[in-house]
């Protein structure tokens, strides 16, 4: 779920090219030699603190190592205290720069990267950023004890070679141009970490190790289930970098943490942070006020983006019997009443998420084109029929000839047809077992959302629990894939490619920590990510995305919720200055915690 960095220099055997970044597709937005981004204030001043919450999660944390699968670490750990080879820009999609690499060298067969490694390059134990430490990143994080997703991103990457202490070069199974990008895009941490008497402990035994990173912050005050300070190091080898001047601006960021919104929201109104990114149209619209409003302390706006749209959902697990009938999960959708919640609910704040790629060139509208129609024939009978009709739209319950009626009369016959009726004061199967799923939340407000979901369900006589629990188990149980239905927030990503055999490979659907949270596993869809991932032009992609798109979206495997085209920030203006416009395809706490300062005089 942290993206684009970048990349590259010579390789061996066969010529290659030698830049200070790497593009995608298109060419790089700046050239070499250039002094900064251009949403940057070169002539921030460095001071100060930033105080913010998470808003992943209301738990402390338990572990100082993000990458492992068991615990919870703290918020923004990872891009704190870690670097990459690259660094990507949020003004542009499918690039990046040299940030630990001074340059980057494709292959001229495209079947290897080399990246050299800047000599000024240093760890925060002041030991120097060598290639041995990058390939024992890499082993690391495709070894035995870190998230399945690693290994899934990286398995077509054929291994990591040290050419010599300051050049290291990956090769490749395939042709694949996101492959360089991937690579270059892994954090980097010392060999020192996790060494005990000078032996090197197994790396899921590494918990609470201090991780030795290079990144421009180090691990401050920690007070456990209040807050964590990150501190700016102010030996810090990369601040006059092109890729960071302007940037990591704070002498201090604390991220506190609170047990439940109400209290982030009263904190907030009390003082005690700067800044919070709003995710709650009711909150939004209703909570976001007070005195310090009134004053003109704290500002409430809506910053607008050019994100893709992701695909937040209502998640169906088809690994469970009662909900592995597409007929079923399509009539589960027809109960959801998006129309009424918006307007009731969520104040008409959120445009509907229709399917994965929205917001993007890889969205599939209307009936297929010949390119994607030539991929979808491969396996006609083996998906969807629909496939081949007009792309999915979500039900509507307003508008001429729609209702919420209409479409709970069209779930009854579904619902039939799969072999489920009503009696005896239920939803039945032919064994009489009633149609009784959960909902898995670790946020007791979540219940608001799913309760008009709920009680539309119960008029077809099926009976949807909400499930409340912390948030370590509720992580435990999405990697075990042990539920029946949950929200997830997909994210979007202009450049699809190999991030999606994590979300809809069969083999994510068999490895539990994985992010193929539906249990996807079909040889037409393999197929289809395999297109993706071997395309090697735009025109290529395309198509192969949106035939993908028409696949699982009439497969019903997903019930799409809602997004949102700006980010919703509350800032304290007295204590706060920043950079306008925000960049495009910024993400809201990364583009603050980047890029802002503090005003001086309100931080004394």
């Amino acid at each position: 779920m942290r993206f684009l960095r970048v990349w590259w220099l010579m390789v061996c055997a066969v010529p290659a090219w030698a830049a200070h970044g790497y593009a995608l597709w298109d060419d790089l937005k700046y050239a070499p030699g250039f002094k900064a981004f251009d949403y940057v204030n070169v002539d921030a001043p460095k001071g100060g603190e930033l105080r913010l919450v998470s808003n992943q999660r209301y738990s402390t944390f338990d572990k100082y190592n993000p990458f492992t699968i068991k615990g919870a670490p703290p918020a923004y750990l990872d891009s704190m205290l870690f670097e990459s080879l690259l660094a990507g820009s949020m003004d542009e999609t499918g690039s990046g720069y040299g940030l630990l690499a001074e340059d980057v060298a494709v292959a001229s067969d495209r079947r290897s990267v080399t990246f050299r490694l800047r000599p000024e390059a240093k760890f925060h134990n002041g030991m120097p950023v060598e290639a041995a430490d990058v390939k024992h990143s890499y082993d690391t994080l495709i070894g035995p004890f870190t998230s399945p997703g690693y290994k899934t991103l990286l398995q077509e990457v054929d291994g990591a070679d040290v050419l010599d202490a300051r050049t290291i070069r990956f090769r490749f199974k395939t042709v694949n141009r996101e492959l360089p990008l991937i690579v270059g895009s892994l954090p980097i941490f010392s060999r020192a970490w996790g060494v005990e008497n000078g032996k090197p402990k197994p790396f899921d035994q590494v918990v609470m190790d201090i991780p030795i990173g290079s990144g421009a912050y180090k691990i401050g005050p920690v007070r456990f289930g209040k807050d964590i300070t990150y501190v700016r190091d102010p030996g810090y080898w990369g601040r006059e970098l092109a890729v960071n001047r302007g940037l990591h601006n704070f002498d201090r960021i604390t991220v506190k943490i609170y047990k439940d919104n109400t209290a982030r929201l009263e904190a907030l109104k009390a003082g005690e942070f700067d800044m919070m990114s709003f995710y709650s149209a009711g909150d939004w619209a209703r909570r976001v006020n007070g005195k310090r409003f009134t004053t003109g302390e704290l500002v409430k706006h809506e910053f607008p983006h050019k994100k893709p749209a992701g695909f937040q959902s209502f998640v169906l697990n088809s690994r469970r019997d009662r909900l592995s009938d597409p007929r079923v999960r399509e009539a589960l959708g027809l109960a959801l009443d998006y129309e009424w919640m918006n307007r009731q609910m969520f104040y008409n704040g959120y445009p509907r998420v229709k399917d994965l790629f929205g917001n993007t060139d890889c969205e599939a509208q209307g009936l297929p084109s010949p390119e994607e129609k030539a991929l979808l024939e491969r396996w006609r009978g083996k998906i969807p029929d629909a496939s081949f009709g007009p792309m999915f739209t979500p039900p509507i319950t307003e508008g001429e000839g729609q209702s919420l009626r209409n479409n709970l009369r069209r779930a009854r016959d579904l619902l039939k047809q799969a072999g489920w009726e009503y009696r005896d004061g239920a939803l039945r199967n032919a064994k009489g077992e009633a149609m009784t799923l959960e909902y898995l939340d670790s946020k007791e407000g979540g219940v608001r959302t799913v309760s008009p979901w709920i009680r539309n369900l119960e008029k077809l006589g099926i009976t949807l629990n909400f499930a409340t629990v912390d948030f370590a188990l509720y992580q435990e149980r999405l990697d075990r894939f042990d539920f029946d239905i949950t929200t997830i927030n997909f994210p979007g990503t202009n450049n699809p490619g190999q991030q999606l055999l994590e979300i809809f490979g069969s083999k994510a659907a068999k490895t539990e920590s994985s992010g193929n949270y539906m249990g996807v596993s079909t040889p037409a869809v393999d197929a289809l990510l395999k297109d993706i991932v071997d395309a090697d032009t735009k025109a290529d992609l395309i198509p192969a995305c949106r035939a993908l798109d028409r696949v699982i979206m009439h497969s019903h495997y997903l019930i799409p919720q809602w997004t949102l085209n700006s980010h919703r920030i509350v800032y304290d203006d007295w204590r706060l200055a920043f950079k306008s416009p925000m960049p495009p395809y910024a993400n809201g706490e990364d583009w603050v915690m980047g890029t802002w300062w503090a005003k001086p005089a309100r931080q004394k």
